[in-house]
């Protein structure tokens, strides 16, 4: 198979209206459709670089986990599920994971190589890392939480925190299903949006 990096560099993508939404591109890449895949990719990859360069803070190790990020797109696209947010968002959080994976696998390659030439195979894993990110997504979470209504506030953490379904939000809340489908699709864009613009 063509690696799907290669077919958005390649693929005029055509066929396909600039107008179509990201989340019928995914479907479409979902069956395999190179144009679409194109298509979203040069829509989306601005956002996913700037968060992966966030983290990793080195422009050709962002570039690769880039392109980590666009094959899990290619392979996991048949299982997205627009319910659970948006196109942006799920973007958004699969660059987040896989920065933050490219990171911990550097640390721990510097850390084998650094054990080896010192001959001491027993020392403690570096955790000033694992922190540093920690404490890095804590503050982008709280930062896009907080500039939410309180509404889209509520129904997000009862959904994503308490593990709460849709129909089991507004059965807490006393609103239709519907609204809150409103609601927490709305306040998943301006998360999406607020973090984007601290990275």
């Amino acid at each position: 198979m063509v690696s799907p990096a290669l077919s958005a560099r390649t693929s005029t993508h055509h066929r396909i209206p600039d107008t179509v939404a990201n989340a019928e591109l995914v479907r479409r890449i979902g069956v395999g459709d190179r144009d679409a895949y194109a298509l979203l990719y040069a829509r989306t990859r601005p956002l996913v670089f700037g968060r992966v360069l966030a983290i990793v803070r080195d422009p050709d190790y962002a570039e690769e986990t880039c392109h980590d990020v666009y094959l899990q797109v290619w392979r996991s696209a048949a299982g997205f599920d627009e319910r659970r947010g948006s196109v942006t968002t799920w973007l958004w959080t699969l660059a987040h994971r896989q920065a933050v994976d490219r990171v911990r696998r550097e640390r721990a390659a510097t850390d084998r190589d650094q054990a080896w030439a010192a001959g001491d195979y027993g020392r403690p894993a570096d955790h000033v890392a694992d922190e540093v990110l920690r404490r890095h997504e804590y503050h982008c979470v709280r930062t896009g939480l907080a500039a939410l209504t309180p509404l889209q506030r509520e129904s997000l953490l009862l959904a994503y925190y308490h593990d709460l379904t849709y129909p089991q939000v507004a059965e807490r809340l006393g609103v239709g299903l519907p609204a809150v489908k409103s609601r927490i699709r709305s306040g998943l864009a301006q998360l999406a949006s607020t973090l984007a613009a601290a990275v």
